[in-house]
């Protein structure tokens, strides 16, 4: 069962990893993004090095019990450095002179996690008293071998200080982002880091407990694991939610605009956009792209449509809304898509009105930002088709015969 679930992670880990390095060497300039490759390649590989069949494969490869450990807690210092790296750079400052000094105190923190680890790994060499496979209880089957205590406790305070030092650091940043993908992307990496601390907790009440004569395997073997694996999936999503969340999000504007999307531009296909070969291939590909395209394509239309809009059609679709006592937003979007609907519907007859609308985009409120502009037209799409438009438009046509006759 271990096998499976440590795979299925380390898989999941290391398509992140493959997903940020691509992302890394179209912008190699980016420091932070080449660190965050190298630090989730860190929580990859002690998922894939906790697969006891992975352990055991490792050790029996090299000959050498246990080493498998070393390589995991290895890579876990690797995190840990690269996480102490980020806080310097996030703390330097501005200038050329503060991101010099940045980088000096850098190298010095890196240096000094290499030395201790170096110290570490020769207390194990040095403490391993026997040849037998450890990949479930390593740290309380030698709680008596001061080599490999030497080892774990280094381990656990290089781990633990680097954890405490990004979680207080990522809200902090993340105050200054507002309510945006990287902001909650920090959030989530602080809050991996606090449980990652009390998974240092845990280990070290075991290793107390153990030689005060009262082991506590369910701990340091059980709660701690645990602990370790659901913070390093939390790190793994705060890594990733800032690249993720926002296709994740253009993905939902697509499938909520497209209906709409197709068909006004049925009625004018000269506005669209020949469409990639990679997005016609693989329909996860270009989501921003295509999301702003559409958007963009139905406002082309929008435009080119408001002179065959009557003058007073959004204030009557207006005040059929108010009578279903609609919100100021679903009455925007009810305005807007009866006026779209009117106008393409006049445009196909040709009739141009005497008065003509100076045009047919509502505003759903005073926010500019392009995400509210989004989920206006959503809304929009939802309502494009609803019996209060028909009902709007059966007004329009009346009036209009009336006007004629």
């Amino acid at each position: 069962m271990f096998d499976v679930i440590y795979l299925s992670f380390g898989v999941a880990a290391w398509a992140i990893v493959g997903y940020k390095s691509l992302a890394w060497f179209r912008d190699r300039s980016n420091a932070d993004l080449g660190l965050a490759c190298v630090m989730t390649g860190g929580v990859a590989t002690v998922f894939l090095f906790s697969a006891p069949s992975v352990y055991r494969a490792f050790d029996r490869l090299t000959g050498v019990a246990n080493l498998a450990m070393v390589f995991l807690y290895s890579s876990v210092v690797v995190f840990a450095a690269g996480a102490l790296v980020l806080l310097l750079r996030w703390t330097a400052g501005e200038g050329a002179a503060a991101r010099a000094r940045a980088r000096t105190r850098a190298r010095i923190a890196v240096g000094s996690v290499a030395a201790l680890w170096a110290v570490a790994i020769t207390g194990f060499v040095l403490g391993r008293p026997d040849a037998v496979e450890h990949p479930r209880d390593f740290s309380t089957a030698y709680t008596d071998s001061p080599g490999v205590m030497l080892f774990l406790v280094l381990y656990l305070a290089i781990f633990g200080m680097s954890s405490a030092a990004l979680g207080t650091l990522c809200p902090r940043l993340a105050a200054r982002l507002g309510r945006t993908y990287l902001a909650r992307g920090l959030r989530l990496l602080a809050a991996g880091c606090w449980l990652g601390l009390g998974y240092c907790g845990c280990k070290v009440i075991g290793f107390v407990l153990s030689w005060a004569g009262h082991p506590a395997p369910w701990l340091s073997n059980g709660v701690a694991p645990l602990s370790a694996s659901v913070a390093a999936l939390m790190v793994l999503a705060g890594f990733a939610l800032p690249a993720a969340g926002p296709r994740v999000a253009a993905w939902r504007r697509l499938r909520r605009l497209s209906p709409l999307w197709r068909t006004v531009t049925a009625h004018s296909p000269e506005v669209t956009m020949e469409a990639s070969a990679w997005s016609v291939r693989w329909p996860f590909a270009d989501l921003e792209w295509r999301a702003n395209r559409q958007m963009a394509e139905i406002r082309d239309i929008q435009r080119g449509i408001r002179r065959h809009v009557e003058s007073d059609a959004v204030d009557i679709a207006r005040e059929r809304a108010r009578t279903v006592a609609l919100d100021d937003r679903q009455l925007a979007a009810v305005a807007e898509a009866a006026a779209l609907r009117r106008g393409l519907e006049n445009r196909a007859v040709g009739h141009v009105p005497a008065h003509g609308a100076d045009s047919v985009v509502v505003s759903s409120g005073t926010a500019a930002e392009l995400g509210a502009e989004y989920e206006h037209l959503a809304l929009v799409a939802d309502v494009y088709h609803s019996p209060l438009i028909e009902t709007v438009l059966t007004e329009l046509r009346q009036r209009s015969s009336v006007v004629r006759g």
